[in-house]
């Protein structure tokens, strides 16, 4: 068998604590959005060297208001920017998280997987062994593919 990457067990209690943290993180972020991937597309995007060129021109509008039009909302850019720097290090910590919670499921999965085509080739290997004939039949449909039905030949004239 390959390499033992994780042992461990998630205890009830364990769990239903956890998923009430998250509970408590919905909670406490009501006002989330769920985009839709045309949304996601279609936005515009702030990296690092946005996020200074944003900073600066809430600098210049806030220090210079009399240029910018009555409808410009000066008071919801500076909510907006307020509120991704605020978020940004909730996303950071929460995208960290989710990478090892994904690792740890891909490896655990794995392992539990490479464990039971170990006991299935083990089993086939035994032969006659009382009453596996059944559970081994059925467990080697996992590998049965399903073979495409063969198109009639077309005659060519």
């Amino acid at each position: 068998m390959s390499q033992n990457r994780i042992s461990a067990s998630l205890a009830p209690a364990d769990k239903e604590a956890v998923m009430q943290a998250i509970a408590t993180i919905r909670e406490k972020l009501p006002f989330l959005v769920d985009l839709t991937p045309e949304d996601r597309r279609t936005m515009l995007k702030m990296g690092d060297k946005s996020r200074a060129f944003v900073s600066k021109a809430l600098e210049v509008a806030t220090q210079n208001p009399n240029f910018l039009p009555r409808s410009f909302d000066l008071e919801e850019m500076r909510r907006d920017l307020a509120l991704f720097e605020a978020l940004y290090p909730v996303l950071l910590s929460l995208t960290q998280l989710q990478e090892l919670v994904d690792d740890t499921c891909i490896a655990s999965a794995s392992e539990a997987y490479a464990a039971a085509l170990a006991v299935y080739s083990y089993a086939k290997a035994s032969g006659d062994v009382a009453g596996l004939d059944a559970v081994i039949d059925e467990m080697g449909r996992r590998f049965n593919r399903r073979s495409k039905k063969k198109q009639p030949e077309v005659p060519v004239s």
